[in-house]
């Protein structure tokens, strides 16, 4: 079955792209980092679709299967506070002072 970028575009779980592309995948990882990774492919897709307008449905198809795969490689080998993708991780935390903050005057 040839796949197309308009079956791409109806994936929706994260599981589905992985089945997509042929990847393999540790279930665990993708249950703890699910929206990590979508979010991480989602930026490479972005990359992609900025910098090579001239590559074919195949071509593309094939950055987005290689995009894929470094995300989730990003989460084996990473953690999603490390990689902070999310505004929450940016966020400094309210009404915590914390110990470095207090002077011993």
């Amino acid at each position: 079955m040839s796949k197309s970028l308009e079956d791409f575009k109806k994936l929706v779980n994260t599981e589905d792209y992985f089945q997509f592309f042929d990847l393999e995948y540790d279930q665990k990882v993708v249950h703890v980092n699910r929206l990590h990774i979508l979010q991480k492919f989602s930026e490479f897709i972005n990359e992609i679709d900025k910098n090579n307008s001239e590559l074919n449905e195949e071509e593309r198809l094939g950055k987005y299967r290689e995009a894929l795969e470094s995300a989730y490689q990003v989460f084996i080998e990473s953690t999603p506070q490390q990689e902070k993708l999310f505004k929450v991780f940016h966020q400094k935390p309210k009404n915590v002072v914390k110990l470095t903050e207090i002077d011993s005057d």
